[in-house]
């Protein structure tokens, strides 16, 4: 099944078309066949080391012994969580996919975990869902859907961990006037290799807050994508990572702006250190002809604690229109800061130390955004544990 958003026809070799455009034209599909093979030049791949996939990316991959697990415990009243199969009317309504390997894993996963909140349903207790790799050898494939119900309320963690070799897509369909907070964790073991597309469809009045905090594993490549459905609905995506030696972790996000009087928020901090660390940060906002009244800024910051680390980052606007109520980016990649140093060392405060707070303060901001006081804790234990290890 193939859809395109402008109806285009598209082909592949000698003759094809020329590149689309804008994110709007991307080519959309659920079959793996319709995306040509990667080679890395691609500029949504170009700063993917493509040989770190484990042919996620080239349909070589073996398949995995075991899949991830879910564990979830008693869950709080208003909420379900359920397993179906890919006939289910839901799976692939929010979610379809513009690149390969997303492709791959829709064809990939044989059920979908199906996370659901009740209309009106004001839930007080945070749903969890841990999802555990079982190991990295082989390749595994997921698919879940959260849907959320009109005018409810609810905080959900999807906390990664383990060891795993994953290509997922993660559907966020949220109900008119509801509000939701989201907690993506990828808090990996050091071998685990994931490919994530997650895709958040916002109706009238809508509000998702969606936080994304990379820490562990070889490589992690997250794309985070979010449209309107109606007017006066809010997207805010907040995101950390640390980058360690020889990770790589990539940060992609699409927001389309297709109606009017929406706003998005996008706030993205991380750092990097150790030899080969890597970073990737890549911001699309789309504001379409007529998406008037639109309110949107995102920025990226990057802190390079030690030398052979690297980021990179790309904030990009498209604006189809001039009627809007204000629209930027920003983007900084640096080292400390040599006057925070200095005041906080001419107060007593060892050098180490100093680099210690430095980073603690630039998190802070974001990781206090997590409202689930126990998960914020043992976040900020692993980059104490990071700056520790490395004398920052």
């Amino acid at each position: 099944m193939t859809t395109n958003a402008l109806a285009r026809p598209h082909s592949h070799g000698a003759g094809a078309e020329a590149p689309p455009k804008t994110k709007s034209q991307l080519l959309r599909s659920f079959d793996v066949a319709d995306f040509p093979a990667l080679n890395g030049r691609e500029e949504d791949w170009r700063f993917t080391p493509l040989r770190r996939l484990r042919h996620l990316h080239d349909g070589e991959w073996s398949p995995a012994a075991a899949s991830p697990r879910h564990e979830y415990g008693d869950l709080p009243e208003g909420v379900t969580v359920t397993t179906v199969g890919k006939d289910d009317a839901r799976i692939g309504s929010v979610l379809t996919p513009f690149d390969r390997v997303s492709a791959q894993a829709f064809t990939g996963a044989s059920e979908a975990l199906v996370v659901s909140v009740a209309r009106n349903a004001a839930v007080a207790t945070p749903v969890v869902v841990r999802v555990v790799g079982q190991g990295a050898e082989g390749v595994a494939f997921g698919h879940t859907f959260l849907e959320i119900g009109e005018s409810a309320e609810v905080t959900i963690v999807l906390d990664h961990t383990g060891s795993v070799t994953l290509a997922d897509n993660v559907e966020i369909a949220v109900g008119a006037n509801a509000k939701v907070t989201l907690i993506s964790v990828a808090d990996w073991s050091g071998d685990a290799v994931q490919v994530q597309h997650q895709k958040a469809r916002l109706a009238r009045d809508a509000s998702l807050n969606h936080i994304s905090v990379s820490l562990g594993g070889d490589l992690v490549r997250q794309y985070v994508s979010a449209e309107y459905t109606g007017p006066n609905a809010s997207f805010e995506a907040a995101g950390v990572y640390f980058a360690d030696t020889g990770q790589h972790l990539e940060h992609r996000l699409l927001v389309d702006h297709g109606v009017p009087d929406c706003r998005s928020d996008v706030n993205y901090r991380g750092a990097l250190q150790g030899d080969g660390a890597h970073a990737v940060w890549v911001g699309d906002v789309l504001i379409q002809d007529v998406a008037t009244g639109t309110e949107t800024y995102e920025i990226n910051r990057n802190l390079v604690l030690t030398e052979g680390a690297r980021a990179d980052s790309v904030p990009n606007l498209e604006i189809e229109t001039g009627e809007i109520v204000s629209a930027g980016h920003a983007s900084a990649t640096g080292r400390f800061d040599d006057e925070q140093l200095f005041y906080l060392q001419s107060r007593g405060i060892t050098e180490d130390e100093a680099r210690r707070l430095v980073v603690r303060g630039f998190f802070a901001e974001l990781l206090n955004k997590i409202p689930v006081a126990d998960l914020r804790d043992r976040l900020l234990a692993t980059i104490e544990e990071r700056l520790s290890r490395a004398g920052a």
